[in-house]
């Protein structure tokens, strides 16, 4: 089962490193019993049990993890460094042929912790090894930071760090290589279409608040439009304020924006859920157990009012769980592209040496109709895919992202007109549309 209170949970930041490090206290997770400071070999074998214990399927990828322990683990087996043990650890998960499952070393598990207060500094993308082809893909780009004002566009394959080739380099290698101080440069070269091109990036300290949100004026009378960039720890407690500020406007309806959202906590997604839908099963959490934990709304819908959501390759995790629930409960209607299909869900621990960690599969999340998506993600309602070159002119004249010459907003808001001519255009809370 999912715990929710305990621990760190997360629907895609535990399975996609950002390149980002983050300073400051970082939020607490749970530490092992025994402290393995001394003992390399028992850190194996503390990350093997965890694995056996937890790790979402019982076959695990058809491996032999008996085997794996005997090799790893075995009475013959020596380690004479904490080093020597992280090296093996690796090469023991490698074998599971999962991504999202990863040892993290001191640092690496430092600089993926999220701070809810703290600064962050990088180039602001979140990547991925690609599970077929196992190239160094990007998820997405943070809005606002530099990777996102370069052009670095989700989907984007990362061949190149500072001219190293990236054939072959694990995801925290490449992380290890775009982190860097501020107003340093690191230069990417994206394969994109066939295409590769070089993109020089300054590092820079970022300030991330996941939601921005305004009032549009409308022939339609007041439409909230808020945008939500990722699914982090305050992002409930901001979206509950937009929606709160739009109502008190009396908006006739909302278009959501969760493009290039690559997801984060699971729980946060839940909450968020449950501000637009006031019944019905939210999403179900999978074990290899067969175990399944259903979150439900909770009857305290902050609006009725009728919902657009804006979707695309970029939409992760998290987010797809937000847009599956309200797209499987008739709440809202789903413009522009497959979402990324990531539907896998990782419990993150501090291993008993008190300083390295481990990412772990548990779970697969299955939408309300029960949906999984993991590979597969999210098709809209409504199909509004870019031409790559507006997709150029987007990030050149970033104030038309989610206004009106936005191509996939001008459909979003063509849906919802339609809807809020149906529902008689009534502000009222609880009137039937």
């Amino acid at each position: 089962m999912v715990n929710y209170k305990k621990g760190l949970v997360l629907g895609a930041t535990a399975a996609v490193l950002t390149t980002i490090a983050v300073t400051g206290a970082g939020l607490r997770l749970p530490r092992s019993v025994a402290s393995l400071q001394d003992n390399p070999k028992k850190l194996v074998d503390e990350v093997w049990q965890v694995i056996n214990d937890t790790y979402v399927d019982a076959t695990f990828n058809q491996v032999d993890w008996l085997a794996v322990r005997q090799k790893y683990v075995g009475s013959s087996k020596t380690y004479n460094s904490n080093q020597e043990a992280y090296k093996a650890i690796r090469e023991m998960l490698e074998q599971l042929g999962d991504p999202y499952t990863r040892f993290m070393d001191p640092e690496e598990f430092k600089n993926m912790q999220i701070d809810t207060s703290g600064e962050l500094t990088g180039v602001g993308i979140q990547i991925t090894k690609d599970e077929e082809t196992k190239e160094l893909t990007v998820v997405a780009p943070i809005e606002d930071t530099p990777a996102f004002e370069a052009g670095i566009l989700a989907k984007d394959v990362i061949t190149k760090i500072n001219g190293k080739t990236t054939e072959g380099m694990e995801v925290e290698d490449a992380v290890k290589l775009i982190r860097g101080k501020p107003g340093s440069k690191v230069t990417l070269t994206i394969r994109r279409a066939n295409q590769e091109i070089n993109y020089p990036i300054v590092r820079a300290r970022i300030e991330l608040h996941p939601v921005k949100a305004s009032i549009k004026e409308t022939p339609s009378g007041k439409v909230g439009y808020i945008r939500l960039t990722q699914f982090s720890a305050q992002a409930s407690q901001e979206m509950r304020a937009a929606i709160r500020e739009a109502e008190g406007a009396k908006v006739k309806g909302y278009i959501l924006d969760l493009r290039s959202n690559p997801g984060g906590l699971l729980y946060s997604s839940v909450e968020i859920a449950r501000m637009w839908l006031d019944q019905g099963r939210i999403v179900s959490t999978v074990s290899r157990n067969g175990e399944v934990e259903a979150q439900r709304a909770t009857n305290r819908a902050l609006t009725d009012k009728p919902l657009v959501i804006m979707v695309d390759g970029g939409s992760a995790s998290a987010s797809e769980i937000l847009s599956g629930a309200l797209q499987d409960n008739d709440r809202a209607t789903l413009v522009g592209t497959k979402t990324f299909g990531k539907g896998l869900v990782q419990s993150v621990r501090r291993l008993g040496d008190g300083t390295s960690g481990l990412a772990v599969t548990i779970a697969k999340y299955l939408t309300p109709n029960g949906r999984d998506i993991n590979k597969q993600g999210i098709d809209p309602d409504i199909l509004v895919e870019l031409t790559e070159e507006e997709r150029k002119e987007l990030q050149q004249q970033r104030d038309r992202i989610g206004d009106f010459g936005d191509p996939q907003f001008d459909k979003a808001y063509e849906v919802l007109e339609q809807e809020i001519a149906k529902s008689g255009g009534t502000n009222a809370r609880g009137a039937v549309r």
